[in-house]
């Protein structure tokens, strides 16, 4: 089973490609997820944004400038402009999900309530729900618990003191997606006292993936799938 290997009797980590294969091919893009696939992700993380005209594409930063060298906002701009300024290079969702069989997780930078429910509604008229589950700040994530009450997702916590029993009750994630830095077997320990699995993002180092995996981790986030994968299999 690709991405995801035995790190102890009865227990599995998920190899997460954080934007695809970023390292190899230029991330967020429709290369990069199939390179990343194709070395072995359990999952392809990817950043989700609306342009003017409200298209889902695949996008990290709120402008063209550091990826397509063009200093404009995506929120500025149609997707025709944008498929012209790049060249056809940043795919819409509706794109990635056509030409796609991969699991996929969807972050949502910046996201309103508006472009979550676009965001959600495509993925619904893809038939993509299944192979779909969200990421980002516990108050997007309620949104997209308010447009889905099946949604599979993963709410971004970047401290040690754990997500009140509250939010966890309004949210109901599957994951708690923290920043790997504040991640400890006791916080793994507490996450699945509380019910919820622990993903830990953005690891690159040998060393950080194999501490965490030995403190029971569930699934890392990486820019180099291809070593994590190797570290899982062996």
């Amino acid at each position: 089973m690709t991405g995801r290997a035995t790190a102890a009797p009865g227990r599995t980590v998920v190899a997460v490609a954080h934007r695809g294969d970023p390292y190899r091919v230029r991330e967020n893009t429709l290369a990069s997820i199939r390179s990343a696939a194709a070395r072995g992700a359990g999952a392809v993380e990817t950043d989700v944004r609306l342009t003017r005209d409200g298209v889902p594409v695949l996008l990290h930063d709120a402008s063209l400038k550091r990826l397509w060298g063009h200093p404009r906002q995506l929120a500025d701009l149609r997707a025709a402009d944008v498929a012209e300024l790049t060249g056809g290079g940043v795919p819409a969702l509706r794109e990635v999900l056509a030409a796609t069989d991969c699991r996929l997780q969807l972050d949502l930078p910046g996201a309103t309530p508006e472009a979550v429910r676009t965001m959600v509604g495509v993925v619904r008229e893809c038939g993509a729900a299944g192979r779909v589950y969200w990421t980002g700040a516990p108050s997007t994530m309620l949104a997209v618990r308010a447009e889905d009450a099946a949604a599979e997702i993963a709410m971004t916590w970047k401290t040690v003191v754990p997500p009140p029993p509250s939010l966890l009750a309004a949210v109901r994630p599957r994951w708690v997606n923290y920043r790997f830095g504040v991640v400890t077997s006791e916080v793994v320990a507490r996450g699945h006292r509380d019910g919820v699995l622990v993903s830990a993002w953005t690891v690159d180092t040998a060393h950080t993936m194999r501490r965490l995996v030995r403190g029971g981790i569930d699934a890392l986030t990486t820019n180099r799938v291809d070593v994590l994968v190797r570290l899982l299999s062996r």
